[in-house]
């Protein structure tokens, strides 16, 4: 699935709704989707293959 930088995503296993802030390539060559998220009032941020994600639903 491609993903867009602004785009709402969340694990294919379940979780909080991410804000997609960055898409790169790791120097081993893998893609990987950088997400954003609040725990409470925390930022929290990390990176994912495009494969473990899927756009959130309204």
């Amino acid at each position: 699935m491609d993903f867009k930088v602004g785009d709402v995503a969340v694990l294919k296993s379940g979780g909080p709704k991410m804000t997609v802030e960055r898409i790169a390539t790791h120097t081993n060559g893998n893609e990987y989707v950088e997400c954003s998220w609040f725990v409470n009032e925390k930022l929290e941020s990390n990176k994912f293959p495009p494969d473990a994600l899927e756009k959130a639903k309204d």
